[in-house]
């Protein structure tokens, strides 16, 4: 304040940013046969990449193994690049039960591999999602992957699932800037 009081030019270093103490931040978009995720860290020059990927599970292969191939992915990603918080796809509304519940199924392999490592877990539901990145909440998944890909400088375009995990990390720190009206929910 004295700076600005008296005239003095101030430092042009920008500050670092952190969100609550969250330097790194991952994005699950979970799904049994896609379950897409993306790692960014965040810094002086904005959010940068640092990992993103999608558990693939063929429809040949059990519930189970692929529950197991989730949560086994997921594990190694955590421990591989640290973060400290997770945004995750919150639930949606579908009309076909089983759709539903095998869904469900696969976030809560998910959910049990987070918990299990002390990382923070917040839900973000799809509309917002779009909305923060593209503007609207309707937006295509090439919309969402075009603007991930523009924001974090990427020189290809992500798969749709990691795009989608991605964005999940990005809205997080949308959501959780300082004085932020509408954080996401902690689970």
């Amino acid at each position: 304040m004295q700076e600005r009081v008296s005239g003095k030019k101030r430092s042009s270093k920008k500050a670092p940013v952190e969100l609550l103490g969250h330097k790194v931040v991952l994005g699950i978009d979970p799904s049994l046969r896609g379950t897409g995720f993306g790692v960014i860290r965040l810094g002086r020059s904005g959010p940068k990449s640092m990992a993103q990927g999608t558990v693939k599970c063929s429809a040949k292969l059990e519930r189970s193994s692929c529950l197991h191939e989730i949560s086994s992915t997921i594990r190694e990603v955590v421990h591989k690049h640290q973060p400290t918080v997770c945004a995750i796809e919150g639930l949606f509304y579908a009309q076909n039960v089983k759709t539903a519940l095998t869904m469900g199924e696969a976030r809560g392999a998910a959910l049990a591999v987070l918990a299990e490592s002390g990382l923070e877990i917040f839900e973000i539901a799809p509309r917002k999602v779009k909305q923060s990145i593209v503007g609207y909440g309707n937006a295509q998944k090439i919309a969402v992957a075009k603007m991930v890909q523009r924001m974090l400088e990427l020189k290809e375009l992500p798969t749709p699932d990691a795009a989608d995990a991605l964005a999940l990390a990005l809205t997080f720190v949308n959501l959780h800037k300082r004085f932020a009206i509408d954080p996401a929910q902690k689970i």
